[in-house]
């Protein structure tokens, strides 16, 4: 036993984590923009060129996920014992009640842990398992040259044990800024779900004390959390903190890059899914990586390949009535109710909320719908209260400058709160509202007529959002000159539609201000695009730019054809400065790009 425990340690102090990340490195899939973003924004920190910044994006997107990567890329890839190197400290605001007195210490103790176990790169001190709160200053002073500022720290924690400190909040949030100063060295914050501060388990306030911790340049705060709404609006968009940070949006997953999870998930858990379905299950879980990896493991459970539209729905309608995406969002709607339940009828609003037609929230019609449902009248201002309580939790959305609500963008949730109420507030028995949601999706129109042409689609698109600001070989566009993409498209659209004509779809179309992209695709196996489609995708640009006017400088029509095409459209596009691509073109562009390269279907015929 002692030899396994020494083996198991060893394994420890060896790892490339500091912090454990919670998704397979065999599953993680595209985040690298946001993780070299925090890491080089970490790095500039020691020239003193970064500003505390915020990863705001919805729930369940992977903001917890790259704070932890980054901070273990951090924790390993510097030099732990050049003075100038930058001192990761990761500290998660707790979802529990806690004093004054328990926080600034556990925040302190927290610091001091990272600030060791980076110098000495020993992952073990961040565990109290490993050294007690009472020997981290014993390590520390033994093991470490200690400067002046760390020196206070060390002093205060002690000062904070004898409670002999005053606003010990305010002292230990801005301890981090104070032993940098000091020492003239560069510490970087990664505070986790930071909206926790503004919610009721803090008896004490501590964001207008981090103002001047936030404001360091040679500490600056990266910050993030799980409710976008109170971090947006209420801690950072006003008061004290307002204006001190740089916001950094983490959007949902392209569909491309969707489709790589869905892949990478389902090698994972052994569950299978056909090729050209990939971007179908990206795109039905609206780009959100929990709830793509959630509906890879349902299928793996239930043993059910994903082959069609019709398999996908009804995997999707078990896990949003009993499954994965279930239990999380129960957990999370259940936690934020039981803590804003001011007047007993949330659930209920919240319900009415979701099932009201149309986007826009009519509050009359809700008050009317709980006087039906529960035998009372409440007055108006009291469903807006609770309708702003709610949209804090991110489960709606209040338009605050208009003063009125809309439905959360997020149609998995809103599909769940459909299913939630039916069984936690109408009491309905969940067998029966499961066999109900099964065979309401068993009917649900297929919504993509061709797979495997909106595979190409999906590729297309990427290659334009991860060409943006490159220059391409013009060869792969059949152009005499190399292709320069803009350097930033406002949207990269699929399947959108021009006017109300017939046959004025565009299935890929990318805006970038005074330039426009209109991209057709055509995955036909053993037939050659002719005169005829090329004529239509001219008739789609003329139209874009008589829709644009002036304002359009640059239009780019691209062709790209799975077999090619005939000599008539060859011709027609190369008079018409059309560019055109084949499969084996495409191919060279996504590998320009560092892209996967178009999969060979096995079942080419049928969709």
């Amino acid at each position: 036993m002692h030899n396994i425990n020494e083996q198991l340690f060893a394994k420890k102090k060896n790892s490339r984590w500091a912090i454990r990340p919670l998704v397979p490195e065999k599953v993680y899939t595209n985040r690298e923009e946001h993780l070299e973003y925090l890491y080089n924004a970490a790095i500039d920190a020691i020239g003193r060129r970064t500003t505390s910044t915020v990863l705001l994006g919805q729930r369940r997107m992977g903001k917890t996920e790259i704070f932890k990567r980054v901070v273990n890329r951090l924790f390993f890839e510097q030099d732990h014992l050049d003075p100038n190197a930058v001192v990761p400290v990761y500290y998660s605001f707790k979802d529990e009640p806690l004093d004054r007195w328990e926080f600034a210490i556990g925040y302190t103790e927290n610091f001091l842990r990272w600030y060791a176990a980076f110098r000495l790169r020993d992952p073990s001190i961040l565990s109290p398992d490993s050294v007690s709160r009472d020997g981290l200053s014993e390590l520390i002073k033994a093991r470490l040259e200690v400067p002046e500022g760390l020196a206070g720290a060390l002093n205060f924690m002690r000062f904070l044990q004898e409670k002999d400190v005053t606003t010990p909040e305010d002292k230990a949030v801005t301890l981090p800024r104070r032993v940098s100063d000091w020492d003239e060295s560069t510490i970087v914050m990664f505070l986790d779900e930071f909206q926790n501060t503004r919610l009721p388990q803090y008896n004490f306030s501590i964001v207008g004390f981090m103002q001047e911790a936030v404001e360091s340049p040679t500490c600056p705060h990266f910050v993030t959390g799980s409710a976008m709404s109170i971090l947006a609006r209420e801690i950072l968009g006003r008061g004290s903190l307002f204006g001190r940070f740089r916001s950094h949006p983490i959007e949902p997953m392209t569909n491309y890059w969707g489709a790589r999870l869905a892949f990478n998930a389902s090698r994972y858990h052994k569950a299978h899914i056909d090729e050209k379905m990939l971007p179908v299950v990206a795109d039905r879980c609206g780009g959100n990586p929990f709830y793509i990896t959630a509906v890879i493991q349902q299928a793996a459970e239930q043993g059910k390949p994903i082959v069609s539209e019709e398999t996908l729905n009804e995997i999707l309608a078990v896990d949003l009535s009993s499954g994965f995406i279930w239990a999380e969002l129960n957990d999370q709607v259940t936690k934020w109710i039981e803590r804003i339940n001011e007047y007993g009828i949330t659930k209920w609003v919240l319900y009415l909320s979701a099932i009201e037609e149309g986007d826009r929230l009519d509050l009359d019609r809700i008050q009317k719908e709980l006087a039906e449902r529960e035998g009372k009248v409440v007055p108006i201002e009291t469903i807006r209260d609770v309708l702003i309580k709610l949209s804090r939790g991110d489960l709606l959305q209040y338009m605050e400058l208009g003063g009125w609500f809309r439905k959360i963008d997020d149609p998995i949730l809103l599909e769940f709160l459909k299913v939630w109420g039916r069984i936690e507030v109408e009491g309905q028995d969940r067998a029966g509202v499961q066999n109900d949601l099964r065979t309401q999706y068993q009917t649900i129109k297929r919504r993509i007529y061709d797979h495997k042409g909106y595979l190409a689609e999906v590729y297309i698109a990427q290659i334009l959002w991860s060409g943006q600001n490159k220059t391409l070989p013009g060869k792969l566009f059949h152009s005499k000159e190399y292709i320069t993409l803009p350097w930033h498209f406002s949207y990269v659209k699929l399947r959108s539609r021009l006017g109300g004509g017939k046959g004025m779809e565009i299935d890929v179309e990318g805006g970038a201000g005074k330039e426009r992209w209109i991209c057709e695709s055509k995955w036909w196996i053993g037939r050659k695009v002719g005169r005829v489609e090329v004529e239509s995708l001219m008739r789609k640009g003329n139209a874009v730019k008589e829709e644009v006017g002036e304002g359009l400088q640059i239009l780019r029509l691209w062709f790209f054809a799975h077999d090619g095409f005939t000599e008539e459209a060859e011709a027609l596009m190369l008079k018409n400065g059309v560019l055109w691509s084949v499969r084996e073109d495409l191919n060279g562009l996504l590998e320009c790009l560092g892209l996967r390269e178009l999969p060979e279907l096995v079942d080419e015929q049928g969709n």
